[in-house]
């Protein structure tokens, strides 16, 4: 399996739309990954895309990770009270996939107005994939129920607890044919009565993934540890898993 290095020089810093962004080329501009980070996922994004490469095989990508500058008002779906600490979740999704369709995506494939004017991922000529860990791998499954503008979504120890969303998934249809879900074996033993719903909530929404006919692929790893182990390597399994499919 060959395994490629990322070099310094493979990576740009740069500003789309305001929002500094990190760019990664790895050999392909036909195949694009995007992902929302905080700075905890920083710290590790070089060691996510080597892993990525690693686990693909050397199959060309290029990963585009933009900052996101509130967490949990810019990748929740819906306002929500708070369910740890005192910080609750303003509803800001919709304004940050719109950022992705209208400002990121197009810097790479030459689209303009991407959500209204293309709405189908089949109508250009790159493969486009959403996903991240944690609430950005949420935002990245959320994102795949409001276009079929990506190709695959990779759902790492996502936020499938965050309140009502099941009821959601259950009355909504995917709009992507290949999802990866992923959690660590402890995650769902926590005190917290919220957060302890994550591991029923994933089981559900592998099993209606799997009954839905426009999801031709999907799957469930389940990894070792809690929420915050190795971050970037389950992330890298999801991009991967997409790539190798």
């Amino acid at each position: 399996m060959v395994k490629r290095r990322i070099e310094k020089r493979d990576i740009l810093k740069t500003k789309i739309g305001g929002k500094n962004c990190f760019i990664y080329d790895c050999g392909s501009s036909d195949v694009l990954l995007i992902q929302p980070v905080d700075d905890h996922d920083l710290e590790v994004l070089d060691s996510e895309v080597a892993e990525i490469a690693r686990i693909a095989g050397g199959a060309g990508f290029t990963l585009a990770a933009f900052k996101v500058d509130d967490w949990n008002a810019d990748l929740s779906p819906w306002e929500a009270s708070p369910v740890f600490g005192s910080e609750g979740f303003a509803g800001g999704a919709e304004e940050t996939l719109k950022y992705v369709t209208d400002q990121l995506i197009p810097e790479f494939t030459g689209a303009e107005n991407r959500l209204e004017d293309a709405q189908s991922a089949d109508r250009h000529d790159t493969k486009i994939y959403i996903g991240g860990y944690s609430l950005a791998g949420f935002f990245a499954l959320w994102a795949a129920y409001q276009t079929d503008l990506f190709s695959g979504v990779a759902a790492a120890s996502s936020s499938v607890w965050f309140p009502g969303w099941i009821d959601y998934a259950e009355n909504n249809a995917v709009k992507t044919g290949k999802v990866y879900l992923s959690l660590g074996d402890k995650e769902e033993k926590t005190r917290n009565p919220v957060m302890r719903t994550v591991g029923d909530n994933i089981r559900k929404q592998y099993e209606m993934l799997q009954a839905d006919p426009d999801c031709s692929r999907c799957t469930l790893e389940m990894n070792q540890g809690n929420h915050f182990k190795e971050p970037d390597i389950r992330t890298a399994k999801g991009f991967a898993w997409l790539l190798n499919e």
